[in-house]
């Protein structure tokens, strides 16, 4: 038996109801994704203008330890690329400069967590389930090679089903994109939010090197501005 019969009878014996199995699973997993991400980018996200104010009623008065205790107690991306830098002032802007580019990256890679698996799910799964169909026809021509009797029958029906196999398959794949734009603009936004806060906390800290933002208690001097 050649290679072509052998693939020939496994599409026969197996028929397309493995592919739609395994499109089912998918589904199940690309849900599961969609929900998770939901709710982590509910808890990262916050007001960032909301929260620049607060920043700089904060620094305006010089305190950068409640700056801090602010920051750190929220969850937002914004809040926390910010409190890095806060936490670096005391070598200088630049440090502190780097340090929020440091903490925006690392954020950016736990927002996209997951998402090349929906954007691997949203471009594949059509194929999938163009797969199932394939081979579902191809059974239902075997059937008719064997049966002539009941030849319209037995075409039209197991076309149907194949079909369901490549419906099955966009049904996987138009959620996951879906999905997937709208989280990649919510990530954007967040990077943008956090931009903008990253801009406004240096350009305050830079405005006064010598302003007197106090040092967290330990400290033996205060901040020291950039040259």
């Amino acid at each position: 038996m050649d290679l072509v019969q052998l693939l020939l009878k496994t599409m026969i014996v197996t028929g397309a109801s493995w592919v739609l199995w395994a499109l089912v699973a998918l589904s199940v997993l690309s849900l599961g994704i969609i929900l998770e991400r939901t709710f982590v980018f509910h808890r990262l996200g916050g007001d960032a203008a909301e929260l620049g104010e607060r920043l700089v009623t904060y620094l305006e008065v010089g305190d950068l330890e409640k700056a801090r205790r602010m920051l750190g107690s929220l969850p937002s991306v914004a809040a926390r690329v910010a409190y890095e830098g806060l936490l670096a002032f005391e070598k200088g802007p630049e440090s502190a400069a780097e340090a929020m580019a440091a903490a925006k990256a690392m954020q950016r890679t736990r927002m996209e967590e997951r998402l090349a698996i929906l954007g691997t799910l949203g471009n594949n799964a059509p194929f999938i389930g163009l797969l199932g169909t394939v081979i579902g026809i191809i059974k239902a021509f075997h059937d008719l090679s064997v049966d002539n009797a009941g030849a319209a029958k037995a075409v039209m029906g197991g076309i149907s089903e194949a079909l369901v196999a490549t419906a099955m398959g966009l049904f996987v794949a138009i959620p996951a994109v879906m999905a997937f734009n709208y989280f990649q603009r919510r990530i954007r936004a967040q990077i943008t939010a956090s931009d903008g806060l990253v801009h406004l906390l240096l350009a305050e800290l830079r405005r006064r090197p010598e302003a007197g933002l106090r040092a967290p208690q330990g400290s033996a001097q205060g901040p020291q501005g950039s040259a």
